[in-house]
């Protein structure tokens, strides 16, 4: 039996982690593109690193700040995020398929009537479940901030017309 390489490591966590780590990116960024761009670009910051990361424990908080640090960054150097003026799928179609994309795009229009930062603090405290602390760690904040933005984001999201249209509560 061989010894596993870093190499082995890292894409074994790709495999495993990816899809968790690409549904935190498409909340962040709204667009399914941009948020395999993000997960690549992240992904590619630590791969050179990998060995002093695993060594350090907790890989996966280790990439999904990068995500988020890329995230914000880019949203303030690079991308202009757009609500779509298109319309939705009739959210009244037969089948569930057409219930869950209605829903996913009323809580992408929602979360792109956030700042960037809400954004990432409703992914990470509502979707990724971390802990005030973990959260203003994360972003480098402190955690009367991330409360602060918490509780504007979520404000902001009750009173969105997607959200209230769709019945995402």
């Amino acid at each position: 039996m061989s010894a596993s390489t870093p190499d082995d490591d890292f894409a074994g966590f790709v495999a495993n982690r990816s899809p968790h780590l690409l549904r935190t990116a498409w909340l962040l960024t709204g667009d399914a593109g941009r948020a395999e761009d993000l997960l690549q670009t992240a992904l590619a910051v630590v791969w050179p690193k990998w060995r002093r990361i695993v060594a350090g424990g907790h890989p996966e908080a280790y990439v999904r700040r990068v995500l988020v640090t890329k995230f914000l960054s880019w949203q303030r150097r690079h991308w202009r995020f757009e609500v779509p003026t298109e319309a939705p799928p009739d959210p009244t179609a037969p089948g569930e398929l057409a219930g869950r994309t209605a829903d996913r795009d009323a809580i992408r229009r929602a979360l792109a009537g956030l700042s960037r930062q809400q954004r990432a603090v409703v992914v990470l405290r509502y979707v990724e479940d971390l802990s005030v602390a973990e959260t203003a760690s994360l972003l480098g904040c402190s955690p009367a901030t991330v409360r602060v933005q918490a509780g504007r984001a979520l404000a902001a999201l009750r009173l969105d017309p997607h959200v209230a249209e769709e019945g995402v509560r």
